[in-house]
């Protein structure tokens, strides 16, 4: 356990981010996971929006720091290759 006050309250807002963290990473691989098992049974609409949704949460989680620029952009566009194979 810290002994510094600074360390004792460094630690609370680590905890506090690990948990905020973990649950915006959950939204993201539950969405992801969502949009790719729903690739071969949806219409290119619903396909879309789901696309959209997944888009948008992945941004998020990006512009909050919880996963990097570059790694949201690579899942971003893996699904929509994913995506526009499987209507075409």
């Amino acid at each position: 356990m810290a002994n510094h006050k600074s360390a004792i309250k460094r630690a609370r807002q680590n905890e506090l981010r690990h948990l905020r963290n973990k649950s915006v990473k959950t939204r993201v691989k539950s969405i992801v996971k969502d949009v790719r098992s729903s690739i071969r049974e949806t219409s290119a609409q619903d396909m879309t929006i789901k696309l959209n949704t997944a888009q948008s949460a992945i941004d998020k989680a990006s512009k909050k720091g919880v996963i990097h620029k570059r790694t949201a952009a690579r899942k971003i566009s893996r699904l929509t290759k994913l995506a526009n194979s499987s209507s075409s």
